[in-house]
């Protein structure tokens, strides 16, 4: 699974969601989902693209892989 890092990335850089909305010409209705829904959201490339601009960050930087739930469930025992 992944999720977006908006949230994190506007805190570090002291910027707020209004700010991100304003600097990158993406509506402010975008912005706030991608806050709130960081791991069921997924931007458009060229959303994508407008937001690492305005926070002057790779696209790479906007995302973090998280474990899936089933890569932490124990495997099934094989058939002997």
């Amino acid at each position: 699974m992944i999720r977006l890092k908006v949230k994190e990335i506007l805190e570090e850089q002291g910027k707020t969601q209004s700010w991100l909305a304003r600097k990158s010409q993406v509506p402010d209705a975008l912005v706030r989902r991608m806050i709130r829904e960081p791991t069921s959201y997924h931007p458009t490339l060229p959303t994508l693209v407008s937001i690492a601009k305005a926070l002057r960050v790779r696209i790479e930087d906007l995302y973090e892989e998280l474990p899936d739930d089933e890569d932490e469930a124990p495997s099934p025992p094989t058939p002997s």
